[in-house]
């Protein structure tokens, strides 16, 4: 009986190396044909959940409570109406994070993308729909017995909002408050900041 070679002949050695070629050119042309992200704060495209994208806090979304439950526990609730695909909601978004950080458990925070309010029965004083304006982003401020204690839209200041919230959950706010400012860190990110 004879012994074979433990040598590939010359065929399956090509076969193989034309496989190998084959699979390098895949995976090379996977990394050129891909496009580079392209986010940008200042464009109305959709990039992904702002929050995590441009405020760094992708814990935001989905919220962990709605407005009908914070009502039924008379909590404070904060609704902020925004569209991912908004670059005045992208750079609102830092805001929203700040008052997470600020108000922390004290008070509901509730981020709602406005498509799914749009063209639908508006339902009873728990429903979001009800207290929006059709405009981003826009924030509600509720009291603890459900009534609206500020509404503004567009770019709302932080400091209004925690004026508001203060009242509203009968926290004052800390020494210093009321002097913050929005900036940028790099081309996505920015945070809020005391000016002083």
């Amino acid at each position: 009986m004879p012994l074979r070679s433990l040598h590939p002949t010359r065929p399956a050695l090509r076969r193989w190396l034309g496989c190998c070629l084959a699979v390098l050119l895949w995976i090379a042309g996977l990394s050129w044909g891909a496009a580079p992200a392209k986010a940008s704060l200042d464009n109305d495209r959709y990039d992904g959940n702002i929050f995590a994208l441009y405020a760094g806090n992708g814990s935001l979304v989905p919220p962990r409570s709605s407005l009908a439950q914070a009502m039924a526990d008379h909590r404070v609730a904060v609704v902020i109406y925004y569209l991912d695909d908004s670059s005045v909601s992208k750079r609102f978004s830092p805001v929203v994070s700040e008052l997470q950080r600020l108000w922390g458990q004290a008070i509901e925070l509730i981020p709602l993308v406005s498509d799914p309010l749009q063209d639908r029965p508006i339902g009873g004083v728990n429903d979001p729909a009800r207290y929006w304006k059709g405009l981003i982003p826009q924030v509600v401020v509720f009291d603890r017995q459900g009534v609206v204690v500020f509404d503004a839209s567009g770019q709302v200041d932080v400091d209004a909002i925690n004026t508001a919230v203060s009242q509203a959950t009968g926290i004052p706010l800390a020494p210093g408050a009321g002097n913050s400012a929005t900036v940028s860190f790099n081309e996505l990110n920015s945070e809020v900041v005391s000016s002083r």
